[in-house]
């Protein structure tokens, strides 16, 4: 049995399981009740004092009655990968519990030819996927021995292949018993970034970001693949999630593709936040969305 390690507990966010317990409680009642059950959503990876409450309203709308099986997509920050990555490992640690990969899923996935394997180091390093598991494993606590995880490391890649792996997603996706989490924060602006984009006609910077952030937030929740690829060229925003959001675009790209019009897909941005209100060209911050997908 190969165990990751909570590798960001303790820093990232608390290593106490009952005050984590407590924390992500507070932040769901004050995010409100279920709408519509979300067979997707799109959440944040920072560090929880800076975005654990916007996740809350994407983590808010999942209903775990049905679910079977968790789909966790998230960017590689440390490892060059021209593809996608499955994990090696049979348990993901959580300080509520430990997370049942699904190994069948992560082979049946790997017969395509598409997927390579994280290392066990690569896996741990990487903070896009782990920031997601605490709230995972808090809202599927009703099912704690009925699901299993699939934890996908997305490469940098050109939209063409994001494309491709949606297709291979989209009868995942078509499944009602699975949820899909996309992991990603929104533009990363400051020098220490490298992305310094300001409209002055928006105001302050803080609400040129905003603007600029909304543009994008706008062009998802159309659902459009081939919009976000032009406005991430026309743009540079540096989305650190870009990749997975598009390999989610292209599954439903597919998904309609394949004849699947007859489901109402509906994308909804329900929160908007940012790390510090940027009003200098020294400042910096990272800002965080959070977005539920429905279908039916």
């Amino acid at each position: 049995m190969v165990v990751r390690r909570a590798t960001h507990s303790g820093s990232w966010y608390t290593s106490n399981g009952q005050e984590l317990s407590r924390e992500l409680d507070h932040w769901l009642q004050k995010a409100g009740p279920v709408e519509k059950p979300a067979r997707a959503i799109i959440g944040p990876h920072a560090g929880y004092r800076y975005c654990g409450a916007c996740a809350a309203h994407a983590y808010s709308q999942i209903d775990p009655t049905n679910v079977k099986r968790v789909f966790i997509l998230g960017p590689s920050h440390h490892y060059r990968l021209n593809g996608c990555a499955v994990s090696d490992c049979t348990k993901y640690a959580t300080p509520l519990y430990d997370l049942t990969v699904d190994r069948e899923i992560s082979e049946e996935l790997r017969s395509t030819g598409s997927f390579e394997v994280m290392s066990l180091d690569t896996d741990e390093a990487e903070h896009s996927i782990e920031m997601h598991l605490p709230y995972i494993a808090k809202m599927m606590a009703p099912k704690k021995n009925e699901f299993t995880v699939v934890p996908i490391l997305v490469g940098s890649i050109s939209a063409d292949k994001e494309a491709k792996y949606g297709q291979i997603f989209a009868k995942y996706l078509a499944d009602p018993t699975n949820l899909f989490i996309i992991s990603s924060d929104f533009c990363h602006w400051g020098d220490r970034f490298h992305y310094t984009y300001y409209d002055q006609t928006k105001g302050e910077i803080h609400q040129s970001i905003k603007a600029l952030d909304f543009a994008g937030m706008e062009i998802i929740e159309r659902l459009d693949h081939e919009g976000f690829t032009a406005y991430l060229k026309k743009y540079s925003n540096t989305i650190c999630g870009r990749h997975p959001i598009g390999v989610f675009l292209g599954a439903i790209k597919a998904l309609r593709s394949h004849g699947s019009n007859g489901f109402k897909m509906a994308l909804k941005f329900r929160n908007y936040d940012q790390s510090n209100q940027c009003c200098s060209m020294n400042d910096s911050s990272v800002s965080y969305a959070a977005a539920t997908f429905t279908m039916g």
